[in-house]
């Protein structure tokens, strides 16, 4: 019997074993390794947009709002936060096809140039693409011609989004600080 109980307990052990590996399924605590093709993760595709973003700080129905406003010796805005809730259309037209709405907010975060952090999500409603989300967290220097910043993820059809913006300045308004960003979005999601 004192032999038979360690044998007993390697078969026993050994079972284990080979039914977690013809599982797939390996439990560390709390987690545990999936299958990727269970969540639909084994095609990953390649993706570009071209969405104009519509910055609206003047008028009736702003479409972005100063929430913390600049130090007095500020010549940068140095410290400016506006909260957004933008219109994302197909054109550069405000009247042009309502695609999304990227809501967020953006800083004011350089004190040698006017530097942006941007912090928002493209909101997706229309389409195939209605309740998805691509989130942009960069920064950008409004001045230069191009900026770049990172998606660092999604929801939806976006799930494990990664890639890049490209922002260009269509139009801006030195009177009321409005703008139309032409927007690039290279993204690999599944």
């Amino acid at each position: 019997m004192a032999t038979l109980l360690p044998a007993l307990a390697f078969q026993i052990f050994t079972l284990f074993i080979l039914l977690s590996l013809a599982t797939g399924e390996s439990y560390y605590g709390f987690a545990k390794a999936i299958n990727r093709r269970e969540l639909g993760l084994w095609k990953e595709k390649f993706s570009h947009f071209r969405l104009y973003w519509h910055d609206i700080l003047s008028g009736g129905n702003p479409t972005s709002v100063m929430i913390v406003p600049p130090p007095q010796n500020s010549t940068t805005g140095f410290g400016i936060v506006n909260i957004i809730d933008d219109p994302l259309t197909e054109g550069p037209e405000l009247s042009s096809k309502l695609v999304g709405r990227a809501q967020g907010f953006y800083a004011l975060a350089s004190q040698q140039e006017i530097g942006l952090l941007m912090t928002m999500n493209f909101a997706f409603t229309e389409g195939k693409y209605n309740g998805s989300t691509i989130s942009v967290l960069g920064r950008n220097p409004v001045f230069h011609k191009v900026r770049e910043m990172p998606v660092i993820g999604g929801s939806g059809l976006f799930r494990f989004a990664r890639g890049y913006v490209l922002a260009s300045t269509h139009t801006f308004d030195t009177k009321t600080g409005d703008a139309i960003v032409e927007y690039n979005i290279y993204v690999m999601h599944y």
